[in-house]
């Protein structure tokens, strides 16, 4: 029988703060989150509208003119790319078994997940639900009126 490798995680010392619990409490917590939001994101957007073929710039430009709407998607940018990040960290670890390759893993995945949310709400929070010479057709309802 082949003996089983020991931990690469250090033993953990009396006071220091156990990251790990946290990031595992994180996952829970932002994973019940995260179903709030996404049910409530496809429950307005599905199914109390008039379904996919609704969905179109209008009816974006519609809700991301609303701060609430703006709030509810950033929460979920940040929720969702914090969470998979963190899980995608858990796998790196458990997975890669040189410390370099580890290293290197984990800051392509902190550098791709910071970018992704940087430009995530820049997205969110620079949006023109009225842009200068669009056909009025596209446009929402509260951009014709002016």
């Amino acid at each position: 029988m082949t003996p089983i490798a020991p931990p690469r995680s250090p033993r953990r010392q009396h006071g220091a703060l156990n990251t790990e619990l946290y990031a595992w409490l994180f996952m829970r917590v932002s994973g019940v989150f995260l179903v709030l939001l996404v049910l409530g994101h496809l429950l307005v957007n599905l199914v109390l509208g008039e379904g996919i073929s609704a969905i179109d710039f209008a009816f974006v430009a519609g809700k991301w003119a609303s701060p609430f709407w703006q709030v509810w998607d950033l929460l979920m940018l940040w929720l969702a790319m914090i969470h998979g990040t963190n899980g995608l960290r858990t796998v790196i670890n458990d997975y890669a078994e040189r410390d370099q390759t580890r290293f290197w893993l984990k800051m392509l995945l902190y550098v791709a997940s910071v970018t992704t949310i940087l430009l995530g709400t820049l997205v969110i929070f620079s949006f023109d639900p009225c842009p200068a010479g669009q056909p009025a057709d596209l446009l929402p309802s509260f951009c014709r009126a002016s």
